[in-house]
């Protein structure tokens, strides 16, 4: 063999020899504390594989395919800096790793929303000193296959970092950090203006009835794309948009500043549904699917807003896809959910009762998952939002609220509440309906110091009409003299409840709820290509 063949060849076989790690086991890495911790990779195969961290020192040997895997015995909480070595026919060394509580951190753009985005941004930039909160960024890449691994790199909670960090994961872990004393990992894994079904796998979806008329909607899309079409049909639409707005330019050149007209959006250039994020899995395959089964002790979730057309359909897609990121991690760790935030969603608010609405439908989704599954909780923000902004900006206050379920239910730091009040019963009394909730910390309250607002009542005709309340001890009592024989009550039935105020005396507020079982207005859209039911559609008997 010639001396250019030779080096090529020992050039190859020392790359095949080689020990590879998944990105996630990187410099500034945090490891679950109290919990066998999974290291894992490939090399040649039949290579011994040594893994030495602290104290401990495991070797094994590879499989045929070249893949190893080895369990680290669990480990105290530290923050003294250590490094991880992973030796074969190569080494390895990930410096200054951690040992804490490490969290996943998941959704659409108000997960993805950065601490430069959230508000206060400059004073908590500045005031980020905080090395042993790590994050981890996952990169957003979709894939149509399951991928082993993906790209991102642990970042130090620094005022030089912490700008790009997932404002509430950091204000989550911060909170924790705080209580906890010890180091926190945070593993952002986010992308706005997705939907659930992209984050659920295959196999999950495909065991879910529900599921069935948007994977075969999704096959077929697929199918019948043509790239140079949609591509000729957006060029036109172009065109015509760019028509329209100059036409627009010119008329408002002659109106007065309270006068001008609004210019419509630029149309979007063609999505391949092949690449698109928004395609049943491929941000599970790209995205979750590589962290697993890497040591965490749960997750936080903020999405739905993409959903809410199918709002229904998400009550059984939400646990779905927790129950699947169980599976595949094999532990039922914990899931706690953010309540979407009050939002105008466009539409004028409403001053009639009984109006259809799909947001407060997702928003029931999301509660009744959190209620249903075990290790599962809901951050109720109804308080925060913002009537124009899908994207509020008090992230501080959202992450707080996740962190208060996670230090009661995993780490026992019970205070007086940690939630909002949540439906629990009624009870139909002659003219009224007695309210009872689970959550009331100390006792019920107002907002305003003033009687519950945002309360509707309807009898068996379905005609909704704003109702009268009052607290009474832990209870609410509704009633209107234009009903003298309930069978329903809503509170804060729509995406931007004006005026709705019950809250806990700790100052968390009360959900959104309904004691009726009238069919809601999303019932039976379960595809993205048959979201044409209006969202103001009233509930059918």
């Amino acid at each position: 063999m010639n001396r250019p063949l030779l080096c090529l060849f020992l050039a190859i076989t020392s790359l095949r020899a080689e020990i590879k790690l998944p990105a996630i086991f990187s410099d500034g890495m945090v490891l679950q504390q109290q919990q066998l911790v999974r290291v894992w990779g490939t090399a040649e195969a039949g290579e011994e594989v040594k893994v030495a961290f602290a104290d401990q020192a495991h070797s094994i040997v590879t499989d045929p395919s070249g893949k190893w895997s080895i369990t680290l015995n669990p480990m105290n909480a530290n923050a003294t800096p250590a490094d991880l070595v992973v030796a074969g026919k190569n080494s390895i060394t990930i410096k200054n790793v951690l040992v804490g509580e490490v969290w996943v951190c998941s959704g659409q753009s108000n997960m993805q929303w950065t601490v430069k985005q959230a508000g206060n941004a400059d004073a908590e930039i500045a005031a980020a000193k905080h090395p042993q909160i790590r994050m981890f960024n996952v990169e957003r890449i979709p894939n149509m296959a399951p991928q082993a691994d993906c790209k991102g790199a642990w970042k130090e909670g620094t005022a030089a970092n912490v700008g790009d960090f997932s404002a509430v994961g950091y204000f989550f872990g911060r909170h924790l950090h705080q209580v906890l004393k010890v180091p926190v990992g945070l593993i952002n894994s986010s992308w706005g203006g997705t939907r659930i079904e992209a984050w659920t796998s295959r196999e999950a979806l495909e065991e879910r009835p529900c599921a069935s008329d948007m994977l075969a909607d999704w096959k077929d899309h697929v199918s019948k794309w043509d790239a140079a079409k949609e591509q000729a049909a957006f060029e036109t639409r172009k065109a015509e948009w760019q028509t329209l707005v100059k036409k627009i330019d010119e008329e408002n050149a002659k109106l007065p500043a309270g006068k001008k007209k609004t210019k419509p959006q630029a149309p979007r250039p063609p999505d391949d549904p092949a690449k698109t994020p928004h395609h049943p899995s491929v941000l599970f395959n790209g995205m979750i699917a590589p962290l697993v089964p890497y040591g965490i002790k749960g997750a936080i979730w903020y999405q739905g807003e993409s959903n809410q057309k199918r709002a229904f359909q998400y009550q059984e897609l939400l646990p779905t896809m927790v129950n699947d990121w169980r599976k595949q991690w094999v532990d039922a760790f914990s899931f706690y959910i953010v309540q979407l935030a009050n939002f105008g969603n466009g539409k004028p608010v409403t001053k009639d009762a009984g109006v259809a609405d799909a947001w407060v439908e997702l928003q029931e989704a999301q509660t009744l998952t959190a209620q249903t599954l075990d290790k599962c909780g809901i951050a109720i923000i109804n308080d925060i939002g913002e009537q124009n902004d899908i994207h509020p900006k008090n992230k501080q206050e959202v992450g707080r609220r996740l962190a208060l379920w996670a230090l009661a239910k995993d780490y026992g730091k019970n205070g007086p509440e940690y939630c909002g009040p949540l439906y629990l019963s009624s009870a139909v009394q002659g003219d009224k309906v007695r309210i009872q909730f689970t959550h009331t910390g100390t006792g019920l309250k107002t907002r305003d110091g003033g009687e519950p607002k945002h309360f509707q009542i309807a009898g068996a005709d379905k005609k909704w009409v704003w109702a009268n309340a009052k607290l009474e001890g832990s209870e609410v009592v509704v009633w209107s003299e234009a009903v003298p024989e309930p069978v329903g009550v809503r509170y804060a039935w729509a995406s931007w409840p004006e005026g709705a105020n019950l809250m806990n005396a700790e100052g968390l507020p009360a959900s959104c709820f309904r004691t009726d079982d009238f069919l809601p207005s999303t019932l039976g859209v379960v595809s993205p290509f048959k979201e044409n039911v209006p969202a103001t559609k009233p509930a059918q008997p």
